[in-house]
């Protein structure tokens, strides 16, 4: 019973718990778009954003330690390894939208949209057009162009400096969220990335690690992931007058609250990587792509079911569950093999020690830490979700 210290956390090459967070929130953003009233009170839309935040912190984390081991981060190794990450699945799934628009005769809805597919302008989309839910990724594909140049370029190994900019961010995207509330106010779902962001850094630095180093004790852990679950709970009870903008940036601001206490030790961060549920957050991104179409299966087998129902949503899930596991052995984890086989022949750099096991700790540093490589540490993942 005691917290996690900083060089557990760097020797972490997994976070199980955040694979199940991950199958949580895509189970519950199928839950909202097909489980109907009874399931309202879960707020779904919401695993979207808990998705920002994750990826956020998932991707800043591995590049964090990459520039850690190396002294620097290749761009050019993160961009192959972020385009075999997302784009097989998602040009695949594409394809099956229009594929089956063809053969019922009517490929125009996804024809007319087709740049804005392939430009990952999806959140310019209207409301009633196909494949909507991508709009995710487009927002996800934009941050990661630029994130890595800003903070692991401009502001390369100095924390100040980029805990800075992180934070003028921040600032920026909030100031630009217009007064009146609408989904297609685009800024707030920046800040939740960025909020994910802002964790992975702090965590990384020593200092920083030891202000959050209290949420990983398995009490307080304890105490954080049961308050997570009132957050989820109470979410549907916003006052409206305080915006949706509000709302979501306080349930980000939670969900950042949560991720050290899911590394702990506690009974309900070991019970989230549990290999079911990190089976299906593995799976997460297929998962969440292919639902419309599970959606449509679900619906021709058992038509009795009816639309928006219980059993409309747990039929969905398990078809959708099992396309996802064929796009993740057949698409997804050859894909990321590629674009890492490539990512190491365009950026070769030795190990800051030289001796391909054990980097030098940056100075100055209170404990040994033992950091692995960092294509080993996290999979660059980007989950994406849309509610």
């Amino acid at each position: 019973m005691r917290s996690l210290r900083y060089d557990e956390f760097q020797a972490m090459r997994r976070f199980p718990a955040l694979d199940g967070l991950r199958a949580v929130a895509a189970v519950i953003v199928i839950a909202f778009h097909y489980g109907g009233p009874s399931w309202k009170w879960l707020s779904g839309w919401s695993g979207v954003h808990l998705f920002f935040v994750l990826s956020g912190f998932l991707i800043t984390t591995l590049l964090l330690r990459e520039e850690h081991r190396y002294g620097k981060v290749s761009l050019r190794a993160f961009y192959l390894r972020r385009f075999f990450r997302i784009m097989p699945v998602y040009l695949l799934v594409l394809f099956l939208y229009w594929g089956l628009a063809r053969i019922n005769g009517n490929p125009e809805p996804v024809e007319q949209r087709m740049k804005y597919y392939l430009l990952f302008l999806n959140e310019n989309l209207t409301g009633n057009a196909p494949f909507l839910h991508s709009w995710t990724i487009g927002i996800e594909q934009k941050f990661y162009l630029f994130w890595p140049a800003i903070a692991f370029v401009a502001v390369a190994a100095v924390f100040r400096r980029r805990l800075m900019v992180t934070l003028c961010l921040l600032v920026l995207f909030i100031a630009m969220i217009p007064p009146d509330i609408a989904w297609l106010s685009w800024p707030i779902h920046y800040v939740a990335i960025l909020l994910g962001c802002l964790t992975a850094i702090v965590m990384h630095h020593p200092r920083g690690f030891a202000l959050v180093r209290p949420l990983t004790h398995p009490v307080t852990a304890t105490v954080v992931i049961l308050g997570f679950g009132v957050v989820q709970a109470c979410a549907q009870f916003w006052p409206t007058r305080f915006g949706q903008e509000s709302l979501i940036g306080c349930y980000a601001l939670a969900a950042t609250v949560l991720l050290p206490a899911l590394l702990s030790r506690s009974v309900l961060a070991r019970g989230l990587g549990l290999r079911p549920l990190v089976f299906v957050g593995e799976r997460s991104y297929s998962l969440y792509l292919i639902q419309s179409i599970a959606s449509r299966v679900a619906g021709g087998l058992v038509p009795a079911l009816g639309h928006r129902s219980t059993g409309f949503f747990v039929a969905t899930t398990v078809v959708a569950l099992l396309a996802a596991d064929l796009m993740y052995r057949w698409v997804e984890l050859p894909m990321i093999e590629v674009g890492r086989r490539l990512a190491a022949r365009v950026s070769r750099p030795a190990p800051r020690d030289g001796d391909g096991t054990t980097p030098t700790p940056p100075a100055p540093v209170a404990e040994d830490v033992q950091i692995p490589r960092p294509r080993e540490v996290l999979e660059d993942v980007a989950p994406a979700a849309r509610g």
